[in-house]
């Protein structure tokens, strides 16, 4: 095997870092993961995703966690609800008939299983051998010298691998070893936050969630709120902003009274309803400007480095970035676990070349999606797309 009496250093540890270091276990490689966090619960996770069956949820099958993550999802999270500025539901998905797509061989291609975060995190973490993940080990620099990476971070400590896999998202400090190609910003930027307890915090909120989500659209402006298993939610406003708003903007995200004068003048004749959001979440706020690879973006393969997931094709959310990641991680350790490549380079570049294509296409989608989701038009394009996926 390509890989024997080699150490695989992943930097990152999100799902595709986790679900890499999981795959390539299975298969008896030797393989650290270096996190920046100083432990798995020094961070809240973020909002829920849905896993599909082509994608994250066949990783989930080839890792033999099926039954972990069974009893792990989350059934009626996906549901949504389509709402106007007015707070008016448009379209309702909690009154469809039950889609019993999720079934023990992911067979249905429709298959959107919800999960949290926190706990796909905690199931990928679970499923590593112990001291797998090396915690507080934040990436700064590296250095190669006969073929061999010398890794160093922040807490002073060293490591040395074979092989160097960027998994650490969208602000990577790897992808630059990889390729000189930078994403570019979107023009949107995402203004997010967290409610602990929303049923008693912010109750009109939790009743039209319904443990569920909203989509709220309405002067070009898109809301999204999504329950959590923990009792909380988690919001996001999408704005088109200025790349250097944050910077620029004179806004102190950690200041309720300066949060909430934000929230009214940019939400002019939207229900007082929605002021619940600004009034009882977490501070600060996360200021999260969005950006996207270039769609024709590729690079010559490298002998001992590469990337996937958000490291490798960043872009606006359109609810595949986990599900791609996981992806990039199944398919790369095929390729680098398997007999069908005679050196490590060449395996590297079997996985790039599919993996730069499909995320071209997604990140085009997402961009496209992101532009009619601030279009005049949204709510009618977003009934009409949730329309399709009964």
């Amino acid at each position: 095997m390509l890989l024997d009496n080699k150490h695989v250093a992943i930097i990152g540890g999100g799902p595709g870092g986790l679900t890499l270091a999981r795959l390539l276990q299975l298969k008896g490689i030797n393989v650290k993961v270096y996190e920046r966090d100083y432990n798995a619960d020094v961070r809240v996770q973020g909002a829920t995703l849905d896993l599909h069956y082509e994608s994250g949820l066949k990783a989930i099958g080839t890792m033999g966690l099926t039954d972990v993550f069974k009893g792990t999802y989350r059934p009626g999270a996906d549901k949504g609800r389509v709402v106007d500025k007015h707070a008016k539901i448009i379209y309702d998905e909690h009154n469809q008939t039950p889609n019993e797509a999720f079934n023990d061989d992911f067979s249905n291609e429709w298959s959107r299983p919800e999960i949290d975060r926190g706990p796909l995190r905690n199931m990928l973490l679970n499923s590593l051998l112990p001291g797998t993940v090396v915690w507080n080990s934040q990436f700064i620099t590296m250095t190669q010298v006969d073929n061999v990476w010398k890794l160093e971070f922040k807490n002073g400590t060293t490591a040395i691998a074979d092989i160097v896999i960027g998994t650490d998202g969208a602000n990577s400090k790897i992808r630059h070893y990889v390729t000189p190609i930078k994403p570019s910003y979107s023009g949107v930027t995402i203004v997010q936050g967290n409610i602990p307890d929303s049923e008693t915090a912010v109750p009109n909120i939790h009743q039209l969630l319904k443990g569920g989500k909203i989509y709220a659209h309405g002067d070009e402006k898109f809301l999204h709120i999504s329950s959590k298993g923990d009792g909380s939610l988690d919001f996001y406003v999408s704005c088109k902003k200025d790349e250097n708003w944050m910077q620029n903007g004179g806004i102190d995200f950690s200041d309720r009274k300066q949060v909430l004068a934000w929230f009214k003048q940019e939400f002019p004749g939207w229900h007082s309803l929605w002021l619940e959001l600004p009034e009882n979440a977490g501070l600060p706020l996360l200021i999260r400007p969005q950006y996207c690879m270039p769609f024709d973006q590729n690079w010559e393969a490298h002998s001992n480095i590469t990337l996937l997931g958000d490291a490798a094709h960043i872009m606006p959310p359109s609810g595949e970035g986990v599900n791609l990641a996981m992806l990039d991680a199944l398919e790369l350790s095929e390729c680098l676990a398997g007999n069908d490549f005679k050196t490590i380079q060449t395996a590297i570049a079997a996985y790039e070349k599919p993996m730069q294509g499909r995320a071209a296409k997604e990140a085009q989608i997402s961009l496209e999606m992101t532009e009619w989701m601030h279009s005049e038009d949204a709510l009618a394009k977003m009934t009409q797309m949730l329309n399709q996926t009964e």
